[in-house]
């Protein structure tokens, strides 16, 4: 036998104002969630909005020529390359040709300063210690500003930890979603690493 308790509940939902009432309570609480999402996505674009438009992310990005590690002749270096170093300088050299305190030789006559070797004209070079070298040239530095004065907020993680012209030009050069398209192709399967403004043109399909 059912206990006394089940069989008046199952009683109570035979009576078509209980339903009316749990159907009415149920609706109430739909609609109340429904308008608190929205105001909740409300309120988060128009936050969004406010940090686009009146508060321009403040980038920590210094360009000065002199730092702490040029006054203790260390070198910050690109490290990844097997046959190919940009120290923080802007000098390109072979690995071999990498002295024991990360700095290129510039005595050997490989060495090169700026060098812009496999780029293009938009930013974009085939390798990336050379992208890296390209993108220290002094005259980039205006380049360099107003890609961050125009950078998405989706940049913001990518950018926000860099500190100096170095910094940048290895994470800018780095090959990113500018560098890819349909998220499985390179724009431009040869010249991929790019310190430029804008990522390079789109193959045709």
């Amino acid at each position: 036998m059912l206990p006394c308790g089940a069989v008046l509940w199952r009683r109570l939902l035979r009576k078509r104002w209980v339903l009316g009432v749990v159907f009415g309570l149920s609706l109430v609480y739909f609609i109340t969630s429904t308008f608190k999402q929205e105001e909740r996505m409300v309120r988060d674009r128009n936050l969004l909005q406010v940090q686009e438009h009146e508060q321009p992310i403040m980038w920590k990005v210094k360009f000065s020529s002199g730092n702490s590690s040029q006054l203790s002749n260390q070198c910050r270096n690109s490290v990844q390359g097997k046959l190919l170093i940009t120290d923080e300088l802007g000098y390109i050299c072979e690995r071999k040709d990498l002295l024991v305190n990360g700095c290129c030789n510039v005595n050997v006559a490989s060495t090169k300063l700026y060098s812009c070797d496999s780029c293009l004209p938009n930013g974009c070079c085939s390798i990336y210690e050379f992208c890296v070298s390209c993108c220290l040239q002094p005259s980039k530095q205006h380049l360099l500003e107003r890609f961050l004065n125009r950078a998405a907020i989706a940049f913001q993680n990518l950018f926000m930890a860099v500190e100096d012209h170095f910094e940048l030009c290895l994470a800018k050069c780095r090959t990113s979603s500018q560098s890819v398209q349909h998220e499985n192709t390179y724009r431009d399967p040869i010249a991929k690493y790019c310190y430029g403004e804008y990522p390079p043109e789109l193959l045709p399909v």
